[in-house]
């Protein structure tokens, strides 16, 4: 199969990265995205998300030729979905990013394409796209139908990258690819082949599609484990830093650290794609899902304690007099991604709920989400000298390398255990 020009739909921080790396082993990409700031911004060989040395490789890219960005969609050898795959009241999955894609792409198929989906997905959304797509082509023949005799391949092959180490794992990670036919899965793997180090895996479309599922679902499992031993700790006047640091000495014993909950579009969501597809059955991944939801309203519970305390220690103050500093709104270290993020539902609430100034410490980002425009977004040592309470939510960089005499006298609410002075 001869690729010379790949279509990468939805440009966000799997899709571009994943079209930047495509453009740059000489391949002609078109990116897709119904945000027309997102594509004016690429086109001018610009990034609007934050992701280590990726402007770089985009503007070499747009430069070059080798990438481009539409709102309409247009012939291409490959497609790529990598669109948002949420999940709507009731944990239940939401696949109309998926579908809206599929129906965009459809008028401009053409016999001998390949279309991938990127997007971490219930197990069956790979062939629900496909029937999609049939639905709105009757005059191209599908994987479903035709089997290994489709004019279209169809497959599925989730990413698995790191955020703030997206280009290096899209090159090394390896891949696990899932055609829907045998013919599927090989023309997929010759397409990533063009810049994977890694091995590519092939097995089928709904077992690639669980395995992405497993592997989230195996680090929620082990981050509730985790979080909930800080909560016992806390019942019990043990210090869960000490404990976990002193457990992990045991040859095969690797406790994770605890946080404020669990964030971002994959381990936060992906678990209950796996509860609705067997509910009866998923009974330890239900358990920790609601372990890590529920671990922001116990942070929230410690910063209240911590307010009392220091207005038991300063008489004639009032809750209105208390200054409280949000450090991290991102779901994790050194990025802006804000999806799903524990410690901006936290600071949400603090912002709703607390009667004095709050202020939010989020090197990342330019400016606050509209639901916290009642905050402030400043600096770590503005928040440090005016704050009276520091709440550590994301352990970022510049909040490691605060020194420990600024914090001394400081009244701390510590989430991520590197203030502990």
């Amino acid at each position: 199969m001869s690729i010379s020009k790949v279509s990468v739909v939805g440009l966000g921080y799997i899709g571009l990265p994943t079209a930047a790396v495509f453009a740059s082993r000489k391949i002609e990409v078109i990116g897709i995205d119904v945000n027309q700031h997102c594509v004016d911004t690429i086109n001018r060989g610009q990034i609007h998300i934050v992701e280590p040395d990726l402007d770089m490789v985009v503007h070499a890219a747009v430069t070059e030729g080798y990438l481009r960005a539409s709102t309409i969609p247009e012939p291409a050898d490959a497609f790529l979905i990598a669109v948002p795959t949420p999940f709507k009241e009731g944990f239940k999955p939401d696949l109309s990013y998926i579908k809206s894609a599929s129906e965009a792409i459809a008028p401009v198929l053409k016999a001998g394409d390949l279309v991938i989906l990127e997007s971490t997905s219930p197990v069956g959304a790979t062939e629900q796209m496909a029937a999609w797509l049939a639905e709105a082509r009757p005059d191209l023949s599908f994987p479903q139908q035709a089997g290994e005799g489709s004019d279209i391949r169809v497959a599925h092959c989730p990413e698995r990258v790191l955020p703030g180490h997206v280009l290096r794992e899209l090159v090394q990670n390896d891949r696990v690819i899932g055609g829907m036919t045998e013919r599927c899965s090989l023309a997929a793997r010759a397409l990533y082949k063009t810049f994977v180090e890694g091995e590519c895996v092939l097995t089928t479309a709904r077992t690639a599609e669980m395995c992405k599922l497993t592997e989230n679902s195996f680090r929620d499992v082990n981050i509730a484990f985790a979080n909930e031993l800080s909560i016992i700790c806390e019942e019990l006047k043990v210090d869960v830093w000490e404990l976990i640091q002193l457990a992990n000495r045991h040859p095969r014993v690797n406790i994770l650290q605890p946080g404020p909950g669990v964030g971002g579009h994959c381990i936060a969501v992906d678990p209950w794609f796996i509860v609705d597809s067997a509910p009866e059955q998923a009974r330890i991944i239900r358990t920790a899902r609601e372990v890590n939801d529920s671990k922001p309203a116990w942070v929230i519970d410690k910063l209240h304690a911590a307010i009392g305390e220091h207005l038991s220690k300063n008489p004639g103050k009032t809750a209105k007099d208390v200054v409280v500093a949000c450090f991290g709104l991102a779901f994790k270290p050194d990025i802006d991604d804000l999806r799903e993020s524990p410690a901006l539902e936290i600071a949400k609430e603090v912002s709703k709920r607390h009667a004095g100034k709050v202020i939010v410490v989020e090197p990342n980002i330019k400016a606050l989400p509209s639901a916290l425009e009642a905050a402030e977004l400043c600096s770590v040592s503005q928040a440090i000298e005016r704050a009276d309470i520091l709440l550590l939510l994301v352990d970022h960089k510049p909040f490691k390398e605060v020194p420990v005499q600024a914090l001394q006298g400081r009244q701390i609410v510590d989430t991520r255990g590197i203030w502990r002075v």
